[in-house]
């Protein structure tokens, strides 16, 4: 599902990527962890295509068999909306919408009619069991519940790939060890592939695979 080569990242002369080799196959949960400044979250951004690698010779990036690196950032624009979802630490919803509104909008970025993307955001919404909440706004919200409204957000094109930065690390012990046990059971349902930055030893041990990176490499 993922395949990248020899990724390099350089901001001027800070050389935060050296090297990273990374296969990650279709439906698995791969954790990754290291210290604060290891390259964790530089690595997921570039994975995730929010961010490029540095152009080296003979380093590239696929993802469901495209080549990312080849792609138009307009085409590269499209191929993130349909095809990776993200989770994030601060769940980034929109404080003035509702929690259906804000996991309908992906999908509206995609040319999904509203219908369709209603039926959808609802069907994720109770599947995660907050069909009491479809029209409440983010204040209105509990932690947990907000973090279950991102990941319904982040599922609603049916996406290839998960990244999740950090997803648990603002909820409290019950809340994370719910979220924990969601992306197993979500891996299980739909097939999705995980991506996991996280300082959660517990998570990090759930995965089918956990990786340490340390000074811009993984080290095993």
């Amino acid at each position: 599902m993922i395949k990248a080569n020899n990724i390099h990242k350089n901001y001027g002369d800070l050389h935060v990527l050296k090297g990273v080799d990374l296969h990650i196959k279709q439906g698995e949960i791969v954790s990754i962890v290291g210290a604060s400044g290891a390259g964790k979250t530089t690595l997921l951004q570039i994975l995730g295509t929010l961010d490029r690698a540095s152009e080296i010779k003979e380093s590239d990036l696929i993802i469901n068999e495209s080549k990312i690196n080849s792609l138009s950032q307009k085409n590269l624009s499209k191929f993130r909306n349909e095809q990776l979802g993200f989770i994030f630490q601060f769940h980034q919803l929109l404080p003035e919408f509702t929690a259906l509104e804000n996991v309908c909008i992906p999908a509206y970025i995609g040319k999904i009619s509203k219908s369709k993307a209603e039926k959808r955001a609802k069907e994720l919404l109770d599947f995660l069991g907050l069909s009491h909440r479809y029209d409440h706004k983010p204040s209105e919200l509990s932690g947990g519940e907000q973090q279950r409204v991102a990941v319904a957000r982040a599922l609603i094109n049916n996406p290839k790939v998960i990244f999740a930065d950090e997803p648990s690390g603002n909820l409290d012990s019950e809340a994370a060890e719910n979220l924990h046990k969601l992306f197993f059971k979500l891996r299980d349902e739909f097939g999705q592939t995980f991506v996991i930055v996280t300082h959660n030893r517990e998570l990090a041990d759930m995965a089918d695979r956990k990786l340490t990176m340390v000074d811009g490499k993984i080290v095993n």
